[in-house]
């Protein structure tokens, strides 16, 4: 069975725009959880703009699954992953005035200080993923680096429009997939989906997990948090059956 990493980044995005206590990203972690989810993700930003170091704190100490900590690799958000100790990281590329993650991580360019970083973190028993364009290159390059794991970039394919287009950026997804799995690592895929395109990414050959958040967090202010969860397991489920 496919895994689902649920993202609850925006929880603390309806939070932070009071600057107050509620809704509280411990709480959806829990209805997540209760909803099947088998990893929490959450993106500690170093502008803060959603998720704050307390959230990360207690996640660590209350989650019941694996937690996955989205982070840039800057010294200050690498010190605090050595010293909570998620189950993982994956190292994603930040700007300040995206609305999003807009692409994957340059891994080719980097090599050398994120060989050091994925060191440092195996040191602290800590497994190391990258988020990457379906680019061969950049598996090759996460290998060398010493990464347990990549995560492709599919928002090229949530975003593609036509069948020609949608189809181009789904065969990307499966070459450098498969690429990833003939290097030994671990394949996972998000950004983007939803409920009506998650099913052909689910159906990729041999890949792990898939990492969702905004078309979750969306369904849940009409559903409930729990439910929204739920429907996303079965549409993973129906799309390998």
């Amino acid at each position: 069975m496919v895994k689902l990493g649920v993202n609850i980044d925006h929880i603390a995005t309806v939070r932070q725009a009071r600057q107050g206590r509620e809704p509280d990203p411990v709480w959806a972690a829990v209805e997540a959880e209760l909803g099947g989810a088998d990893l929490i993700t959450v993106h500690l930003r170093e502008d803060r703009r959603h998720i704050q170091d307390r959230d990360v704190t207690v996640l660590r100490q209350t989650t019941g699954v694996p937690l996955n900590l989205e982070m840039a690799a800057v010294r200050e958000i690498i010190g605090i992953a050595l010293k909570l100790k998620p189950a993982m990281v994956t190292l994603v590329p930040e700007k300040r005035a995206e609305v999003t993650t807009e692409g994957g991580l340059d891994v080719c360019s980097r090599q050398t200080m994120l060989a050091e970083m994925a060191k440092k973190m195996h040191g602290a028993g800590i497994r190391v993923s990258a988020f990457i364009d379906a680019d061969v290159r950049q598996v090759e390059a996460a290998k060398a680096v010493g990464f347990d794991l990549c995560e492709l970039h599919t928002g090229p394919y949530a975003l593609a429009t036509g069948a020609g287009f949608v189809q181009l950026q789904h065969e990307r997804l499966r070459l450098a997939g498969e690429e990833i799995l003939n290097l030994g690592m671990q394949f996972n895929a998000g950004h983007g989906l939803n409920y009506r395109n998650v099913g052909a990414i689910a159906a990729l050959p041999h890949v792990n997990e898939l990492h969702i958040g905004h078309a979750i967090v969306s369904r849940a202010l009409f559903i409930g948090l729990r439910a929204a969860v739920r429907e996303m397991k079965l549409a993973i489920a129906e799309s390998v059956r």
